[in-house]
């Protein structure tokens, strides 16, 4: 078990359906936890479900002056920070067509926002001994897929932010990795799959080692993993949660040699 009593954390993205999973689990390791998202509706509702030591503040990450306010608001209502999960994002994509308003917004969400974040949590962090920012790659950095431009852009450069913050914050006793979710039970499946998610198994099981998509409790055990000490020399990494889908390669469970082995047997 992770133990996080006597932590304090904040996470941008929140009330999205990983990110529910995830204040869940760090909330329920002992952290308290503040929640920054422009979803006030389900934002809210989170922490009323939650209850004491979980507060929503609606937060455009895009704008500073709020993400300041997260950040005093979580120092001044809980003491500090220990604990910082970025994962805010937007699915702006249009392959080759994206404007270039589509491109910097997607870049602001989903790269400069945390960028900004983790300045901000860093002196407060120092403060307390050291900390762990966790941020949200994706399996979309390390291939790639027909469906997604910008969005793979942008997770590529979440991926090398994450190994340059951790070598600057390392001396401040601060740990930065990240997570790379395979295909996973979120917002955007439920949504392009109108919630059926035998459908989205079934598709997408063929993608993944163990058959399946994954759920969002999987990637928030994952996150407080990396926030514990229980991974206290692991920094500057990314953690895939992704089932095998990056150890797969094209061959994509073996059937295509499978089907080459039989028509080399078949003519034998």
């Amino acid at each position: 078990m992770c133990d996080l009593s006597d932590k304090v954390a904040i996470v941008t993205g929140g009330a999205t359906l990983i990110g529910q999973k995830v204040v869940e689990a760090l909330h329920g390791a002992g952290a308290k936890v503040t929640v920054g998202d422009v979803n006030a509706a389900d934002g809210q509702a989170l922490a009323d479900r939650l209850g004491d030591g979980v507060t929503f503040l609606e937060t455009d990450v895009t704008d500073d002056a709020q993400l300041s306010r997260l950040v005093d608001t979580t120092v001044e209502r809980y003491g500090g920070v220990d604990i910082l999960v970025n994962m805010a994002a937007v699915y702006l994509d249009e392959g080759l067509e994206t404007s270039r308003e589509d491109w910097l917004k997607a870049l602001d969400v989903n790269v400069v926002a945390g960028a900004i974040a983790t300045a901000l949590v860093a002196p407060h962090m120092e403060a307390r001994g050291g900390g762990a920012v966790v941020n949200f790659s994706s399996i979309s950095a390390k291939v790639a897929q027909p469906l997604f431009f910008v969005y793979s852009t942008t997770k590529g450069a979440i991926a090398e932010l994450t190994r340059v913050e951790a070598i600057r914050l390392a001396p401040k006793g601060i740990r930065v990795n990240s997570v790379s979710p395979g295909w996973t039970w979120s917002n955007p499946i439920r949504d392009m799959s109108g919630g059926d998610r035998a459908f989205v198994d079934r598709i997408g099981g063929a993608l993944h080692m163990l058959g399946r998509i994954g759920d969002p409790e999987e990637v928030a055990n994952a996150v407080v993993f990396l926030c514990s000490d229980q991974a206290s020399f692991i920094t500057g990494t990314d953690l895939a949660v992704d089932g095998g889908y990056s150890a797969l390669g094209p061959e994509q469970m073996g059937q295509p040699l499978e089907e080459l082995l039989a028509r080399m047997e078949a003519g034998s």
